[in-house]
Formats: structure tokens, sequence, C-alpha cells
């Protein structure tokens, strides 16, 4: 396990059409990840065991969770409880800090 990581040294990964991903660190029990949308990009809808807090760090995003919908931006978070349906549509050109507990497997 990595303990200082600098951002250069890791690839964005093609996920969906205008949405990139770095794994930016990993253990068994927590996961930080970088996701780069484009405007118009969607986060589709979906759910997963994993508990999830996201950071705006850049842009605007129309998050929903559970049906329940808003606007965030630069500086904003959201937090996803296990199991609750939730997605994003990318505002304008931005990105999202998330961080998972436990790690997302299916993404390594």
């Amino acid at each position: 396990m990595q303990t200082l990581i600098q951002d250069q040294d890791i690839p964005w990964s093609d996920i969906e059409p205008g949405i990139q991903r770095k794994i930016m660190a990993h253990n068994d029990q927590m996961m930080l990840v970088k996701v780069n949308f484009v405007q118009g990009a969607i986060g589709t809808l979906h759910h997963h065991p994993h508990t999830q807090a996201s950071y705006v760090s850049k842009g605007k995003f129309e998050v929903s969770i559970s049906g329940v919908k808003k606007i965030l931006q630069a500086g904003d978070v959201y937090f996803v409880p296990s199991l609750e349906i939730h997605g994003v549509i990318c505002l304008e050109d931005g990105e999202l800090i998330d961080v998972f507990n436990p790690a997302r497997e299916d993404f390594l």
C-alpha cells in the first residue's frame, strides 16, 4: 500500500463517455477515487453495498439520491448510504473525489 501518492503518477481510465477515473489510494477498508466529467456526462443511476462520500472539487452536478435531486457545485459534498440508488448529471465540466467504505473491489 502506497502512503504518499502523486497525481501525476496515476493514469486516467475511461469508464463511460465523458467520464474518466483515477484510483488514487486504497486498502481493504477504504478507497479514494478521482472522477473527471465533461459537461453533459451522466453517472448512471446505480447502487452498491459500499458507503460513499463525494466531494465536488470542480464544476456543477445534479445529484440524485433515492429520488431526491439537488444541484451541487465546487465545495459541496454528498453522502450515499449503502444500497441507496444514486447518480449524477454533470452540468459544468467537473470533478468528484469519491471515498468508499469498504474499497470497491470491482474497480480494481
